[in-house]
């Protein structure tokens, strides 16, 4: 069986990283640019997942490896 991402404990990981990095939504939106905040809240309900170039975003902006990012199952 192959390791599938968990979306809601990701979404957690975004949220407790944010916080720890002291940002806010509309801090992290004006970093990626985006017009909207929608993104990075679905990202953090676990709703949708940052594609890859926005996970490395994530990872330089969060000084973390994207493994601390992404939290991914593997079945038994």
């Amino acid at each position: 069986m192959l390791p599938i991402i968990n979306m809601e404990e990701t979404g957690s990981n975004i949220v407790r990283l944010r916080e720890n990095a002291g940002m806010s939504v509309r801090e992290l939106q004006d970093i990626f640019g985006f017009a909207t905040p929608q993104a990075i809240y679905k990202w953090q309900r676990g709703v949708s997942m940052p594609t890859i170039d926005n996970l490395v975003v994530l990872s330089i902006t969060f000084q973390v490896p994207i493994e601390r990012i992404l939290v991914v199952d593997t079945p038994a």
